[in-house]
């Protein structure tokens, strides 16, 4: 009887000791990762780019979109400007038509009443396409009023017959010649209260510079 007892008392002992290995084995168990989820998009590459040199020498065709002129431009005011021909290199066009070019005068000068003729000069220093801004250096543009010293001639010419013919008229020969002095010193007087012609560009006025400068442009391929 003793023996049973103990047989038995052991057998439940063994029956707990599996039964405690199972549970903790199951509270230790790793989950299996799931499977099967949506998947990240993959990223969208940037657009590509390319570089552009453009040599010094090329020609910019430009059409003035503001007035510049000898007797209202001061130093250092805006001057801005549009390509009216595209510029291309090696078959391809990279500065298209109406590209924006801006830059300043540089010089500028009233016609005088006796001598100097107006001029006005300006150059360009950046330009803009595909939203960027680029430095670039061109050539100067200088414009200068014609000479008026046939008009002035003329002018003196004038006065001199005009005087002249009153003169006779009232003197004879005498008068003749004393009224030529005078009315050629009433022409001379003219001129030199007369300012000369002014140089005058307004928009769309067309004109031609070259860069003096490379200029790299960093484009869409």
């Amino acid at each position: 009887m003793k023996l049973f007892n103990v047989l038995a008392v052991a057998a439940l002992c063994a029956a707990c000791g599996r039964a405690t290995t199972t549970d903790s084995a199951a509270v230790g168990a790793t989950p299996p990762a799931e499977t099967g989820g949506p998947s990240q998009p993959a990223a969208t590459p940037g657009p590509a780019f390319r570089e552009v040199t453009i040599p010094a020498g090329t020609t910019l065709r430009l059409t003035l979109q503001s007035a510049v002129a000898s007797d209202s431009s001061h130093v250092e005011d805006p001057v801005r400007a549009e390509l009216r021909q595209p510029v291309s290199i090696e078959g391809k066009q990279v500065l298209p038509a109406g590209t924006e070019v801006v830059g300043s005068v540089t010089d500028v000068a009233r016609s005088g009443r006796v001598k100097g003729r107006a001029r006005v000069a300006y150059r360009f220093n950046s330009l803009r396409t595909d939203g960027e801004r680029y430095e670039i250096r061109t050539s100067a543009l200088s414009h200068q009023a014609a000479a008026t010293k046939g008009d002035d001639a003329k002018k003196i010419g004038i006065g001199a017959g005009a005087g002249a013919a009153i003169g006779a008229l009232f003197g004879g020969g005498s008068g003749a010649a004393k009224g030529a002095a005078i009315g050629g010193a009433g022409g001379t007087g003219v001129v030199l209260a007369t300012r000369g012609k002014e140089v005058h560009l307004g928009p769309g006025a067309e004109v031609t510079t070259k860069l003096t400068q490379p200029l790299t442009l960093r484009l869409k391929a």
